[in-house]
């Protein structure tokens, strides 16, 4: 899985393959925090964004965030550093 994390979005693209799917908890980790992060934004912030979500692919788009969104982002690329750190053939951050 490769992870980037820029001033305006983040892209997530690939699979780990660490187990079968259904069983892989690398990307289910990573899936997760995708997920938490869009629907954090949304819930508990007024920032919008664009994403789409599809099998393999995460892309999220952003513009000016408040202080709110950026600690949301910056706790998405925590975790994503603990998997990273975890599971550093299977996740790399761009």
């Amino acid at each position: 899985i490769e992870v980037t994390v820029r001033k305006d979005e983040i892209k997530i693209s690939g699979h780990a393959n660490y187990a079968v799917y259904g069983s892989d908890i690398v990307c289910a980790g990573v899936t997760a925090l995708a997920q938490t992060l869009i629907k954090s934004i949304a819930d508990l912030t007024e920032d919008k964004i664009e994403y789409s979500v599809s099998p393999g692919r995460v892309d999220i788009k952003y513009g000016n965030l408040s202080e709110k969104a950026k600690t949301l982002v910056d706790s998405f690329f925590i975790g994503i550093c603990l998997i990273v750190d975890e599971f550093p053939e299977y996740v790399r951050i761009m």
